[in-house]
């Protein structure tokens, strides 16, 4: 079966409060079918009114819900309730299977009012606070930076092998995507028992290593003491004075920092110091991204500077805010667009901002899926990277958007030249070690020339065996780079029928036979274009004289001969729809949760802007820290020790 017939199911649904509201509303909006009238905030509540209120109204609706309340409330306070009922309609699963099923027309109209009427009409709003515990690759890279060394496991390792050399990464679990899609969106993700002994673990093995003979350099760098043989009670709260800030990510006052900075006098220096390191790197002020945000104002209003530094370096570099970005925010100057600016600049050029493709862009292309294609270590290396290395760039270099999309650079090694012709000749010549069958090699760059028909992510080699068949290319074009989001398909939707005796139909002549189902062809409308166009890529090769029908028509109605002619249509009359799309995943990634109604706004501005100024990807760095979903917050009371929410 393949990974598209293997698609993920949404989470199951329990209907709690207002759940049977969420299937009312739908049967009752699409009741109308395409002859609602054009105006649809006038047909909504004529619907809700005619379909539903018999139940879901009066002193004891059923589920709790008053629609009467919804349809006069404000649409921002239900924009979850909108969400989620277009995102069970996309998915089919609602209305129930054994109710009256809406029209493919019918589905598709209420989709488009929810994203072309109804979300344009959001206000904007910052979302409300709340700490967020450090994801394990957050963690792993903040203990390095406040200790000045990375915990190791000891790995005897091959040139043609990769390990994972962490012992942060190897022990802490990996976190499942949050509703954002992205790991980082850790507001659900609980602080179990089991995780607080290997966070406490870790803290011992850190504190250990620190005050071995091995590491005196950076705990003398550290504590800043004349004396390395000797350690004072005064010396110690001196360096726990300056780590304790470096931890918390803030300037504190005294009495944010006494309780871990003024030490017992019954207890030896040394030891009462690693004892006050240990608590601090278990303190929730460490583990948690937001926990000492000054609460004395409430609502919505601008985050302080610390948060401001902590959000812009957790989001180019997964880790925490450097001395520079600390001063810029001690001095008051990051908020100046100018200094913004510069500090993004800075920090894309630092080696650190690998994280941007390492992190962000692994599991916005879900490029994890390379690595479970290929066998061989070097060649899978070679594959994983050349990605990654050409994301990398797209940020370094500050190339345009579409670049994504339709680029003229490579990054190339001798597992992957024999894909790029006559242009690999650019590399420098690769001579392997005496004694070494294989290892893995750094790619290069090159420019292409005569092999265009590899420029951009799409036709890479690695992309192209991920997603090996026109059906899962098309999906993967679909959802990461045109940003849709597609159903399960049918659970006895079954397999392309093979070659009969006496047959001569291609595959894609079979295909459609496959998808003589009108409810499959709903999809298979917007899938089957993309993928088949892609049909002289031949596993991850390019055959130029294949025969295969790469044409193909999109449901905009603009038609494409092969996928060289898509691509321009993919970065001329599809441009908003890709720049969209990478503007929605960006700004998910540095908020950490997935944009809700109040940041709607930002994003269709920020979308708009670089679409007038063919822009790139440092701009889209500048303008996302420069949104009002990035440097904006709502303080409330509930949300003080709440991590469970929006950060």
């Amino acid at each position: 079966m393949s990974r598209f017939h293997r698609h993920r199911w949404s989470a199951v649904v329990v209907f709690g409060a207002g759940g049977w509201l969420v299937a009312m509303l739908v049967c009752s909006v699409l009741a109308a079918g395409s002859a609602c009238a054009k105006d649809p905030a006038a047909t909504v509540p004529a619907l809700i009114e005619k379909y539903c209120l018999e139940c879901h109204q009066g002193p004891d609706p059923r589920g709790q819900l008053d629609l009467a309340a919804v349809l006069q409330g404000p649409s921002a306070e239900y924009f979850a309730v909108w969400e989620d009922v277009t995102d069970r309609l996309r998915h089919r699963e609602m209305p129930p299977a054994d109710a009256l099923q809406p029209s493919e027309v019918e589905r598709q109209y209420l989709l488009d009012w929810y994203a072309n009427s109804y979300v344009p009409s959001l206000q904007p709003r910052p979302a409300v606070l709340r700490p967020r515990r450090l994801s394990a690759v957050e963690y792993r890279n903040t203990m390095r930076s406040l200790f000045g060394f990375d915990l190791k496991v000891s790995i005897i390792e091959a040139e043609q092998t990769v390990a994972e050399t962490s012992l942060v990464l190897k022990l802490l679990p990996t976190e499942p995507p949050g509703r954002s899609g992205f790991r980082n969106d850790t507001h659900t993700a609980p602080l179990t028992t089991l995780l607080w002994e290997q966070y406490s673990y870790l803290a011992d093995v850190a504190i250990a290593e620190l005050f071995s003979s091995a590491r005196q350099a950076e705990l003398f760098r550290l504590r800043q003491a004349a004396d390395e043989a000797q350690l004072s009670f005064a010396e110690a709260e001196s360096f726990l004075q300056t780590f304790v800030q470096r931890a918390f990510r803030r300037s504190l006052t005294p009495e944010q920092m006494d309780p871990f900075v003024v030490l017992p006098r019954d207890t030896p220096p040394l030891s009462a110091l690693q004892t006050a390191i240990k608590r601090i790197v278990m303190s929730p002020q460490f583990l948690y991204r937001g926990f000492l945000v000054d609460r004395q104002r409430s609502g919505p209003q601008p985050v302080d500077a610390y948060e401001l530094a902590e959000r812009l370096s957790y989001f180019l570099w997964a880790d925490m805010p450097d001395a520079e970005l600390m001063e810029a925010a001690a001095a008051g100057t990051l908020f100046s667009e100018i200094e913004l600016r510069r500090q993004i600049d800075r920090m894309v050029e630092s080696a650190k901002s690998r994280t941007l493709a390492t992190d962000f862009a692994y599991q916005w292309l879900t490029l994890g899926e390379v690595e479970k294609n290929n066998v061989q270590v070097p060649q899978a290396e070679a594959f994983r990277s050349q990605p990654l290395d050409f994301v990398h760039d797209l940020f370094l270099s500050d190339r345009p958007l579409t670049e994504l999309i339709d680029s003229r650079t490579a990054f190339v090694n001798p597992f992957t030249r024999g894909f790029y012709g006559a242009d690999a000749r650019q590399m420098t010549k690769y001579t392997r070690a005496a004694g070494i069958e294989e290892e893995i090699v750094p790619n290069q760059r090159i420019v292409l020339e005569q092999t265009v028909e590899r420029g951009g992510i799409l036709t890479m080699p690695g992309i192209l065996a991920m997603n090996d068949g026109p059906i899962l290319r098309g999906v993967w074009i679909l959802e990461r780079i045109l940003g849709e989001e597609l159903p399960e398909p049918p659970p006895d939707v079954g397999q392309v029928p093979p070659q009969t005796a006496g047959q001569t139909l291609t595959f894609r002549q079979r295909f459609e036979l496959h998808r003589s189902n009108p409810t499959c062809a709903v999809c298979h409308d917007r899938i089957d274009p993309l993928g088949f166009a892609l049909q002289r890529y031949e596993g991850a090769r390019y055959a130029a004289e294949s025969e295969a029908d790469t044409s193909g028509r999109l449901p905009s109605g603009e038609t494409f001969a092969d996928f060289q002619e898509l691509k321009r249509l993919l970065v001329t009359t599809q441009r908003r729809r890709v720049i969209r799309n990478i503007v929605n995943q960006t700004m998910s990634y540095a908020i950490c949760r997935k944009p809700a109604a109040g940041d709607q706004s930002a994003i269709e501005q920020i979308t708009e802007q670089l679409l007038q100024t063919n822009g790139t990807y440092r701009e889209l760095l500048l303008l996302v820290a420069m949104s009002m979903p990035f440097q904006q917050t709502d303080i409330t009371e509930s949300a003080a020790t709440d991590s469970t929410g929006d950060h």
